[in-house]
């Protein structure tokens, strides 16, 4: 039977590239000892963009029980980022080119039974031009940052050098209410030289353990063999989201002579589904307005190294929240968080990073394709996934061909993979409504910003009509929406860029509201669910973060727009004073606002009862008089006979807090691309009409070519100085400064524009 052992503790670690560490005898006494998950940028992958990115190495002196010799042996990291090269007593087993799937080793012909073997694994975050992601708003955290296992097995098993998957996978062919058609497809390995006559059986258990039917095969094994076993169930209980999470256990068994030789037990929610363009999305029959969060894995002090209690506290927080889905960005997650979201009946959107910007060496997006290969593979039996994911804001590095023939060729990869299940993409902001891209996968879904990075909020809800107009059989979700809250921030009076707690809250109240009146959107993703790391970004007076969470980066605290959410989703009572941190206020009234799911409200002020309203999820009592120094806050709210409490204390002061206004007020990717100087460069500029010719340069160039040639290059550091050193740039090398424009209103002045192209139309190409 199979074993499974872990060997996560007792590594030693060096943060170099050594010469001869892959060698089987080395001296590592100066290394430092460390457990799996393991991550070098912990702390510095969210302090700034100096990270460290480069080759590191890992090295495990393990004893082999003498007890095993005979059987089959292999090791398996759960990730590792984002190029590895393992080696076994000195031998190299091979390279993995991808930093968030499962890597499988045979090391069955290299090991010591009884004795000392050693692992050593190379990994290396380097920026690697042919290695997906290139560039995105996250942190590349380098490092052994899952789960280490040996697995032993008999000579005949489930195939475990298949993509890293289980060898097994299930297909939900047919489910309806009555019945649910599925094919267990096993691949069985035989390592013997001689055929084996074996029995491969799938049962299928309910929630108690109870039998609920079988099928099993007899069949002679050479080599590597694909065995079918169809089964119906009939009056299935179904998976039914976050309402009924039913799993069943489907247990699939190698039998030989009289002896169980394999066996894996996979949680199955028999479930079916469908998107429609006019009204959203329909879980069993029944619609089920998909109330979306997006996570990436990474935690405060602990990038991606996070622990199985780590991944149920974001789960049950995500629980608390009240959402039924969930975006996994932007690559292949845990197994172990995929487990939950089957558990817990999350509805999941599963991804690659193909993400930012195509290579530039390799146009046909060969490691993309290996990626998206792998995720469908190694996480084709978790019921929790609907849809399948082939890029993110892939056009931002300019709006390419073969990118495009990319994304085309690997929606033809996912159903050629499964036919089960469907493909989405998510569409940068600047993407037309009636563009080509939108046909390259059955369902499609935008990042959208209106309310930060571009226009209002209540643009969100013309766009929406104007693209269901354009698009009446496409269905539409938004995969990305937010802005920026920093708590440190208050105002009585909440603007777009101002990162204050208020506006946070503000706009995604407002966004609730919008989504819900649109039943044809068929769901919708909060960028993001945490605030997390991500070593570009230097705005709002925090390096090296990404602020547009509900929560905060250590799970620590919950900002106000996570009630918002809750008062909308959650069926828990509960009520929530906002703006707590906005302590100190210079007014002599206030607005108190509330987020609740109860049916009425009762505000007491330094212990008198003020009022009482009833509402649906937002409360406000404006104009609350308050007195001199401290006033006390409370809040009652009932629903159902029920009463659910909060507290406040307001102080009352002469002049306002400076510390609740930012230092940075611009806000978005541009913040910190233009000097101060350049506002003066510009007050008294007219714009007047240029010439503009083919063979001149212009802003209609892509940054690239501008940044290739000498003159051009010096244009752009005079208006653009900070911006050519940015970081982000990479992103923009394909797009042109009106593209970019385009895509971020507001990002450029109009004269500043004008003054780029008064300069480079005097230097021909």
């Amino acid at each position: 039977m199979r074993k499974i052992f872990n060997i996560n503790d007792n590594w030693s670690f060096i943060k170099e590239d050594v010469v001869d560490a892959s060698a089987k005898e080395f001296n590592t006494s100066n290394w430092e000892s460390v457990n799996v998950p393991h991550t070098w940028n912990a702390i510095d992958g969210s302090a700034g963009n100096e990270f460290f990115r480069g080759a590191c190495w890992y090295r495990k002196n393990l004893t082999i029980d003498k007890l095993y010799e005979g059987k089959k042996i292999y090791i398996e990291f759960g990730a590792i980022n984002s190029i590895s090269n393992v080696y076994v007593n000195g031998i190299h087993l091979g390279e993995h080119r991808g930093g968030y799937s499962i890597i499988r080793y045979d090391i069955t012909e290299l090991v010591n039974f009884g004795g000392e073997n050693t692992i050593a694994v190379k990994a290396d975050n380097t920026a690697v031009e042919d290695v997906y992601p290139l560039m995105a708003d996250f942190t590349f955290y380098g490092g052994i940052y899952r789960d280490v296992n040996i697995i032993v097995t008999e000579d005949v098993h489930f195939d475990l050098m298949n993509k890293g998957s289980q060898g097994v996978f299930i297909s939900q062919d047919e489910v309806t209410d009555e019945l649910a058609k599925i094919t267990v497809k096993a691949n069985i390995t035989n390592e013997n030289e001689e055929k084996e006559a074996i029995r491969v059986a799938a049962t299928v258990l309910d929630a108690d353990g109870n039998v609920v039917i079988y099928n099993a095969k007899d069949v002679i094994v050479e080599g590597t063999t694909e065995v079918i076993l169809p089964i119906t169930v009939e009056n299935p209980i179904l998976w039914n989201s976050v309402e009924n999470p039913y799993l069943y256990n489907v247990q699939v068994t190698v039998e030989r002579h009289n002896d169980m030789l394999d066996e894996l037990n996979i949680a199955t929610g028999l479930r079916y589904f469908h998107f429609d363009p006019k009204e959203g999305f329909f879980l069993n029959g029944k619609h089920l307005k998909l109330q979306g969060v997006s996570r990436h894995q990474d935690k405060k002090d602990k990038g991606w190294a996070l622990s199985k209690e780590d991944h149920e506290l974001d789960m049950q927080l995500i629980k608390e929240v009240g959402a039924n889905s969930i975006r996994l960005a932007h690559y292949q997650h845990d197994q172990y968080f995929y487990d939950l979201c089957d558990k817990e009946g999350m509805v999941i959107w599963a991804e690659i990073p193909f993400i930012s910007r195509a290579s530039e060496t390799d146009f046909t997006g060969q490691n993309a394709k290996d990626q998206m290969v792998e995720l469908i593979r190694q996480n084709y039996n978790h019921s929790s996934i609907v849809m399948w994911g082939v890029q993110n804001e892939i056009q931002i590095g300019g709006d390419l061909p073969y990118v495009r023939k990319i994304v085309q060729d690997l929606n033809e990869i996912v159903h050629n993979e499964d036919k089960t299940r469907l493909t989405t993409q998510a569409q940068v902001m600047m993407v037309p409504d009636n563009d080509e891209y939108h046909t390259y996968t059955d369902i499609v879904a935008y990042n959208k910003y209106y309310g930060w990075y571009t226009g209002k909020t209540e643009d969100f809800a013309d766009w929406l009509d104007e693209f269901h107009a354009v698009n009446p059989d496409k269905c539409l979700g938004i995969s990305e929406y937010g802005a920026e809250g920093i708590m440190t921030y208050h105002t009585d009076e909440p603007k777009v860029k101002d990162y204050t707690e208020e506006y946070h809250a503000l706009y995604h109240e407002m966004l609730i509201k919008y989504f819900n009146e649109r039943p044809f959107v068929w769901g919708t993703y909060v960028w993001n669910f945490f605030d997390f790391g991500s070593a570009i970004r230097d705005e709002g007076g925090v390096k090296g973060r990404n602020n547009k969470g509900l929560m905060t980066f250590d799970r620590k605290i919950k900002k106000d727009a996570f009630y918002a959410y809750k008062a909308a989703w959650s069926k828990v009572p509960f009520v929530h004073i906002n703006s707590k941190r906005f302590i100190e206020r210079a007014t002599e009234t206030i607005n108190v606002k509330v987020y609740s799911n109860c049916d009425e409200v009762t505000l007491f002020v330094n212990g008198e009862k003020l009022n009482t309203i009833s509402g649906e999820n937002t409360f406000v009592f404006e104009n609350v008089k308050l007195v001199d120094g401290q006033n006390n806050i409370k809040v009652i709210a009932t629903k159902d006979g029920q009463e659910f409490t909060d507290f406040a204390l307001f102080n009352k002061v002469d002049e306002p807090n400076p510390v609740y206004e930012c230092p940075d007020k611009t806000g978005g990717p541009a913040a910190n691309w233009f000097d101060e100087s350049l506002v003066n460069l510009l007050n008294g500029v007219e714009i007047t009409e240029l010439n503009i010719t083919d063979d001149v340069y212009s802003t209609n160039c892509t940054m690239g070519e501008l940044l290739e040639n000498e003159e051009t290059k010096a244009v752009l550091a005079k208006y653009l100085g900070k911006m050519i050193e940015s970081p982000m740039l990479g992103m923009m090398k394909n797009s042109s400064i009106r593209d970019l424009n385009k895509m971020l209103e507001g990002a450029f002045d109009e004269r500043l524009v004008f003054l780029l192209d008064k300069d480079l139309c005097q230097i021909k190409k």
